[in-house]
């Protein structure tokens, strides 16, 4: 049991997709292919699909891949699903999109890992596609992974500051966290 599986017996555990990464996908002109890393239950997946992008959603929770295809079969939607770890998929190269959500802390910890991911993304995007990341704007999270990028051939094409709100459903609690979005466009 992969350790999300116990927390997605919440429903909807993070709530709606950020408003700054829907406004995104509902400006593209490209319609393509997205992978969502780390899409969890599918928060971000179903309504970029609803937007008539063809998503792939890949988590190491095989319960949020399942409520990510039930919600997408109940709506028919072109969504896939791929239980998988992301910092060992091969397949970045097939897709015009490539997002993930809350997914780099850069913790002592994790902050090799994490640089490493970032590098190997951007190295395996084809030409033309673009990476987007939403981010905790807290400690130097940021900066780091600015600096991760700035090593490579890909393009700032747009960066949105937003707050959000998490709120608990089981719970009474709340709180407000400072987030960026940003997307790079790989050559061009």
């Amino acid at each position: 049991m992969a350790s999300y599986d116990k927390y997605y017996e919440t429903p909807d555990l993070f709530g709606a997709a950020f408003p700054a990464l829907l406004e995104f996908f509902e400006k593209e002109k490209k319609q393509g292919k997205v992978l969502d890393l780390g899409c969890g239950q599918g928060r971000n997946a179903i309504p970029v699909a609803r937007l008539g992008f063809e998503v792939t959603g890949v988590d190491i929770s095989e319960v949020g891949i399942e409520q990510m295809l039930g919600k997408a079969a109940q709506e028919e939607l072109n969504v896939q699903g791929i239980c998988h770890d992301i910092y060992t998929l091969e397949i970045i190269d097939q897709y015009d999109y490539i997002l993930l959500d809350s997914m780099f802390h850069f913790t002592k910890k994790d902050k090799v890992k994490e640089v490493t991911f970032i590098r190997k993304i951007i190295h395996d995007l084809r030409p033309g596609a673009v990476l987007c990341i939403c981010i905790q704007d807290t400690g130097k999270k940021v900066s780091i992974l600015k600096s991760a990028v700035a090593e490579n051939d890909v393009n700032l094409k747009e960066e949105v500051d937003f707050t959000y709100t998490f709120e608990d459903p089981g719970s009474d609690h709340s709180s407000k966290t400072s987030y960026k979005f940003l997307t790079w466009t790989k050559g061009r």
